[in-house]
């Protein structure tokens, strides 16, 4: 986090969010209205609380493919990807969300993992001609949804993108910027679109024993023919034996229940309540037209047709990682 709060916290009805996205709004008063124009195309949400990094020099793309789970040595200008940093045993350690203008690499990422981050790509630099840079004090991530006709013009760099684009604005000017995108929707809103389209978020639908395989990323941040990457044995490994042991599911949850169930929930079999719990929760939000959805993630072996209780909440699961 940049240890401030944003100014467009100052706009009318803006509730401030908590824990990790402290620092944003979480909603402006309606969040179904607000989720109603994302989906639509219209309006923004404020992203400033992510850390924003940036690596220029001639050998950047070069050597970030050595670090990376992602090919990204010949990646094309103004290409949006997105990629992780894996441990030695393959675990997810970073995820980033990546741009290239030509000069420079952007990238966002959680808030507060930027310094760690920074730490270990400073410590792989060696001889490499590149300079890593905490941005996150100067510059602020925004997100378009797909469809929007605003104005792109002030922003640093864009990540253009299926659903929508990601901006990286001075953080000066974001205030003067954001009133030329339309109304203003929060982080909850934005978290539901994101729980709907199955998109993991670290820190969320990972913990210290993710393997990008269980939450679906060799779909979005994982290339299959490249090596060199710190954790690759454990991705050419398990992708070849096809059984990671646990999968992510999307979760239709009861809608008369009044509250959601939270991060770390525990999943059971909804005919062993009293039973071993089989996985967890790891994102929740109430959908404008799903009602109460959640992602979990579960052991790989639980039916895939099988009811379950995120606590005490009745579950119907959607297959995202096939068993």
């Amino acid at each position: 986090m940049t240890g401030t709060k944003s100014p467009l916290l100052a706009l009318p009805g803006a509730v401030p969010a908590e824990g990790p996205d402290e620092g944003v709004a979480a909603h402006y008063g309606d969040i179904f209205r607000e989720q109603r124009r994302l989906a639509a195309g219209e309006g923004f949400v404020d992203l400033s609380h992510r850390g924003v990094l940036t690596v220029t020099g001639e050998d950047r793309l070069s050597w970030l493919h050595l670090l990376l789970t992602q090919h990204v040595s010949q990646l094309p200008p103004q290409q949006a990807t997105e990629a992780l940093i894996l441990s030695p045993n393959g675990h997810v350690e970073h995820a980033l969300y990546l741009v290239d203008d030509g000069s420079t690499l952007w990238a966002h990422v959680e808030p507060g993992t930027q310094a760690a981050l920074i730490a270990y790509l400073e410590s792989m630099k060696f001889f490499y001609r590149v300079e890593v840079t905490d941005a996150t004090a100067d510059y602020a991530v925004v997100h378009l949804p797909g469809g929007s006709t605003a104005s792109l013009e002030g922003a640093a760099a864009v990540r253009e993108l299926p659903y929508g684009s990601d901006l990286f604005v001075p953080r000066a000017e974001l205030a003067k910027l954001a009133a030329g995108y339309g109304p203003a929707a929060g982080v909850w809103a934005y978290e539901a679109l994101r729980i709907e389209a199955h998109r993991p978020r670290l820190g969320f639908e990972t913990d210290h024993r993710t393997i990008p395989h269980e939450v679906d990323w060799l779909t979005s941040a994982v290339h299959l023919q490249k090596g060199c990457y710190r954790g690759q044995e454990t991705v050419a490994r398990v992708h070849n034996l096809g059984r990671p042991p646990r999968r992510l599911v999307f979760l239709h949850l009861d809608g008369l229940e009044e509250t959601l169930p939270p991060h770390g929930t525990e999943v059971r079999l909804a005919s062993d309540p009293d039973g071993r719990a089989l996985g967890f929760v790891t994102s929740s939000a109430r959908h404008h037209e799903l009602g109460p959805i959640a992602l979990a993630i579960v052991k790989r072996n639980v039916p895939v047709d099988a009811p379950l209780l995120a606590g005490t909440v009745p579950a119907a699961q959607e297959v995202v990682v096939p068993q």
